[in-house]
């Protein structure tokens, strides 16, 4: 017999609480423990991550869920009460990040800080987040790709209760969610690794890096999933959009490295020729 996850974890008072939401929040709270640490050694303030989430985290809620229902409109035309029930999916991270990246600008700029080095700051975190994220797609089955075969899955040399969970409507399905949650941890180890050669990124480049290393991936995992957004047609919104996102890192940091090659790299201190060690 397969053993199929919960999605609920526990209830307080008759109200279920969803895995998907505990991991969420875990992945939250660990991007801004990391991001508060370095923000002190860069030369922020700890409290600036903090007072940025409190801002960031509701606007981003709401643009995650705008996104994915600009592109899905029909259920939400056809009962317009559905727009609030997030509690049964349907927040996309692109418009979240989308959102989140706004509201920063507004915010570094009133509180004159340099939005390429708090982006940088930020970075790691996120994409980690993201890849624990995932976990909770997993949990309530979703975000999964096409039809397979048990005997492929055994062939991935995955552990046996993700092969159970695979079974998705009548079927074994593509593990998505666990391929883009190892490419974001592989990506947050090499960001946090190569971060700490001083000679390696200028400021900003941390984050097109990962922009562009998160993008990649995303195109190819969309390109499999079964629950796409899409323009028209067969065109995927996701993989339009990682298209643009990847072109784009490449291209700024190629003109930003040709145009101003004065801009700092990530660890040196404004107005010195010392690093932060």
């Amino acid at each position: 017999m397969i053993a199929q996850v919960n999605r609920v974890a526990f209830e307080v008072f008759g109200l279920e609480i969803y895995w998907y939401a505990i991991i969420i929040v875990s992945g939250i709270g660990i991007a801004l423990w990391l991001a508060s640490r370095e923000a002190v050694r860069v030369g922020l303030k700890e409290d600036d991550m903090t007072n940025y989430l409190i801002w960031a985290l509701p606007i981003a809620i709401i643009g995650a869920r705008l996104y994915y229902i600009l592109f899905d409109l029909g259920p939400y035309l056809a009962d317009p009460s559905q727009i609030f029930n997030i509690r049964s999916g349907g927040l996309a991270v692109y418009g979240g990040l989308i959102a989140a990246v706004i509201v920063l600008y507004f915010y570094t700029k009133y509180h004159f800080i340099d939005p390429w080095l708090f982006l940088d700051v930020c970075s790691p975190g996120v994409i980690l987040a993201q890849g624990m994220g995932r976990w909770g797609n997993f949990m309530n089955h979703e975000a999964y790709g096409g039809e397979t075969t048990r005997s492929f899955l055994e062939g991935l040399h995955i552990p046996q209760f993700i092969i159970d969970n695979m079974y998705i409507d009548g079927a074994y399905r593509q593990p998505t969610f666990l391929y883009e949650s190892l490419w974001c941890l592989l990506g947050f180890v090499l960001l946090l690794v190569l971060r700490k050669k001083t000679t390696i990124f200028k400021q900003g480049e941390i984050f097109l890096s990962y922009v562009g290393w998160y993008s990649f991936a995303r195109f190819f995992i969309e390109g499999m999933r079964t629950d796409s957004l899409y323009l028209f047609g067969s065109l995927r919104v996701s993989q339009v959009l990682s298209l643009v996102l990847f072109a784009g890192a490449l291209i700024i940091v190629f003109l930003r490295r040709r145009k101003q090659p004065a801009v700092p790299t990530y660890l040196r201190t404004q107005g010195s020729d010392q690093y932060i060690v």
